[in-house]
């Protein structure tokens, strides 16, 4: 009987150690029966003693719909890196019936939830990027940018700005001519990352293919323009005859160029180490 308890015991702690080193599903908010979770990647070998920077990533989809599987490959790549890497879920009209303001309501509940609990994730608070392609790198940035929106139910004491940006392709007009201008209207002037960036905007990275048709070349760089206005960086890499989405894993070749120069911008904020030297595949 002692044996058995013995080796179940075990078994249970091994099995505990794997989830905290690899990765694990947190339910981060609860929107009556709507069930919003964080998948977490950990670095390998996480020492308890030492605080990691974070990473949170949200999907593409035009807030309409999405998985947060999306950005798997690249979280992996981070977290064997040495960042504690989130793959957040947020509400979108195809499965919740939602508008684009519920989804950047989910984005900042997302964000202060992992600082709130930065000491269980063993992350530092003041190292936490945010990441996402289009409609996702639209709340990335919105999170960073955009005062409103946020849930009533959140505490507002706790902040939800990014201390950088990783954007894939990312929808930053939402003005006329800009992407969702129909759904979110004159709302725009409150709701656009274009038009609200401040002086201490957090920098940023912007990866941009030139054939895109939904997101104009001419809006990145003027996005880089207005950032570096108010003296914020804004690197902007151009990938010719690219188009949306073109970062993803299924484009293998621009997804290693995508990762690498993303990797580059983090050792440059001193976020990461140059080493370990990690293969991108």
């Amino acid at each position: 009987m002692r044996l058995k308890l013995f080796i179940a015991l075990m078994i249970g702690t091994l099995f505990s150690t794997q989830i905290c080193n690899s990765q694990e599903e947190i339910l981060y908010k609860k929107v009556d029966t709507t069930q919003l979770f964080l998948e977490v990647h950990y670095p390998p070998n996480m020492e308890s003693s030492k605080t990691y920077p974070a990473m949170v990533f949200f999907f593409g989809g035009g807030w309409v719909g999405g998985k947060r599987s999306q950005f798997l490959h690249q979280a992996q790549y981070f977290a064997k890196r040495g960042i504690v890497c989130f793959l957040a879920d947020y509400r979108t009209s195809k499965i919740n019936g939602t508008t684009p303001f519920e989804s950047l309501e989910d984005a900042k509940s997302a964000i202060r939830f992992i600082r709130k609990n930065a000491g269980k994730f063993n992350i530092d608070p003041s190292k936490l990027v945010a990441s996402g392609g289009s409609a996702g790198g639209h709340l990335s940035a919105a999170t960073a940018l955009i005062e409103g929106y946020n849930d009533p139910a959140d505490d507002t004491s706790i902040d939800c700005i990014p201390n950088a940006l990783v954007l894939f392709n990312p929808v930053v007009d939402n003005g006329p001519g800009g992407y969702g201008y129909e759904r979110i209207g004159e709302e725009y002037k409150s709701f656009s990352p274009l038009h609200n960036i401040q002086k201490g905007a957090p920098p940023t990275i912007v990866f941009q293919g030139t054939t895109d048709h939904l997101i104009p070349v001419v809006t990145a760089e003027y996005y880089k323009m207005v950032m570096e206005k108010v003296e914020s960086r804004c690197d902007l890499k151009l990938y010719e005859g690219e188009g949306h989405g073109f970062f993803n894993y299924t484009n293998l070749k621009a997804y290693k160029s995508t990762v690498a120069e993303a990797d580059q911008f983090l050792v440059s904020l001193g976020y990461l180490k140059k080493e370990p030297i990690i293969n991108i595949d």
